[in-house]
């Protein structure tokens, strides 16, 4: 087995194993493991935008597998997590997961 084959494997059977790491969300209707990195999640909220009359923007980063997901979302797209809509600000593919950044403005 190579090392990418080792990786690929991986990805549900560790980084996004339901019993661990992850947990089951709806992303853009459909039901996958997704793992929200709660403490970038802190990190980023301490330095939330704040915009006009208290609305700011709320970022999350969120880890799905591509095999999943599907082609992974272009910058500026949108996103449905959970019944909310998001913005994708950034998507980056890390060897089968995508490390995705999404935001929406809240009140």
């Amino acid at each position: 087995m190579t090392f990418k084959e080792i990786i690929a494997d991986d990805v549900h059977r560790t980084f996004l194993n339901v019993e661990e790491f992850s947990d089951m969300h709806a992303v853009n209707g459909k039901e996958m493991p997704v793992q929200i990195d709660t403490n970038e999640q802190i990190e980023r909220e301490k330095r939330m935008s704040q915009n006009v009359d208290g609305v700011y923007t709320n970022q999350k980063l969120i880890y799905v597998a591509s095999s999943d997901f599907g082609p992974m979302p272009k910058q500026g797209s949108i996103l449905n997590l959970d019944g909310k809509i998001y913005r994708v600000a950034d998507a980056v593919d890390e060897y089968g997961v995508y490390s995705i950044t999404i935001e929406a403005n809240r009140a």
